[in-house]
């Protein structure tokens, strides 16, 4: 326990670099409980973390990885006890605070949730931050009077972690997904089978519309993607209907203007799962373990990697390559 593997990112004279490098326990930050990690999911923003032009960590050396999933080893706080099974996601995990790529990790009691019953390390990790997050923007479309009988629902970026999870949790509730993908040569049976009802292209989502409102297609959507064709999709909503809007990997900004919203009454839903309350952060991952489990996603584009692996896996995910949920190993 007092020395262990972690991925650590270093920018200093000798620049920008990073790797899997032996840590002491004593390197690790402040915290009241001590957690030896099982897995730790792979997300956009490790990917960002890992760039120099990322924007995500100001502090060097560090170590990234957004979620956790593992066993408490040490804790000063009565509410974890020693063996407990715990996960964490967001607040300042791998991002101001050494995150999850480590084979231990040192934590604020209060980020931390206690492993649902019904899910194990495994999958919890395999939902992660991205599953959190597309539940997240489930459960406030629903909040805003989505129902089923009111036509498709839209999940832009469809095969990454947000998108996949999206697609399995809407199926399973009944709705009809129509799965936006820029890889649907490649992926359109494996969309299918985590529960899409129809696969369209990045293309046809991205397709200028003429004028200020199109024709009405979506009764909500799931965007984990946002940038330029959030233009369209906002002129496609369906009267009153809602976009869930939780990532920015087509870009940060796009060009739109107030007449669908003042002629449709449409929505635009920010989804934060960072600084997501407590009691709400609890009750989302119990809907994961049971009514909301995506079992589909869970069955299939899984991938398993090892510690010394991250490097290629953080490039890819930044390509746009990243298919389903990629999970780092850890004292497995």
């Amino acid at each position: 326990m007092d020395k262990f593997q972690a991925f650590m990112i270093h920018n200093d004279e000798q620049g920008f670099r990073s790797g899997v490098e032996t840590v002491a326990l004593n390197q690790l930050p402040e915290g009241d409980v001590t957690v030896q990690v099982e897995y730790s999911g792979v997300n956009y923003k490790d990917g960002l973390a890992n760039s120099a032009n990322g924007r995500i960590v100001s502090t060097y050396p560090f170590i990234p990885g957004i979620d956790l999933a593992g066993t408490v080893v040490e804790s000063s706080n009565p509410k974890f006890m020693v063996g407990d099974s715990v996960l964490c996601t967001g607040y300042g995990l791998g991002v101001s605070h050494y995150g999850g790529y480590s084979g231990y990790a040192r934590l604020n009691s209060e980020w931390l949730v206690a492993l649902p019953e019904g899910l194990t390390s495994r999958e919890v990790m395999s939902i992660g931050t991205a599953g959190f997050t597309a539940a997240l923007s489930v459960d406030q479309l629903l909040h805003n009077g989505l129902k089923v009988e009111q036509g498709p629902v839209l999940v832009t970026g469809a095969t990454g972690g947000v998108g996949s999870i999206a697609v399995s949790i809407l199926a399973r509730l009944g709705f009809e997904v129509v799965a936006s993908t820029g890889k649907a040569d490649q992926y359109t049976d494996f969309l299918k089978q985590l529960g899409a009802t129809a696969v369209v292209t990045r293309g046809d989502i991205e397709a200028p519309v003429k004028g200020v409102l199109a024709k009405e297609r979506w009764a909500g959507v799931i965007d984990p993607v946002g940038g330029a064709q959030l233009t369209g999709i906002l002129k496609s909503l369906q009267y009153g209907g809602s976009v869930a809007l939780s990532g920015l990997t087509g870009g940060a900004s796009f060009d739109h203007t107030v007449y669908p919203f003042i002629l449709r009454g449409i929505q635009l839903l920010g989804i934060d799962s960072v600084n997501c309350p407590m009691d709400r952060r609890q009750a989302i991952w119990n809907k994961l373990a049971t009514d909301w489990k995506p079992v589909t996603a869970l069955q299939q584009g899984i991938t398993e990697v090892p510690l010394e692996g991250l490097s290629s896996v953080l490039e890819t995910i930044l390509q746009g390559g990243a298919v389903g949920r990629t999970l780092i190993t850890l004292n497995r």
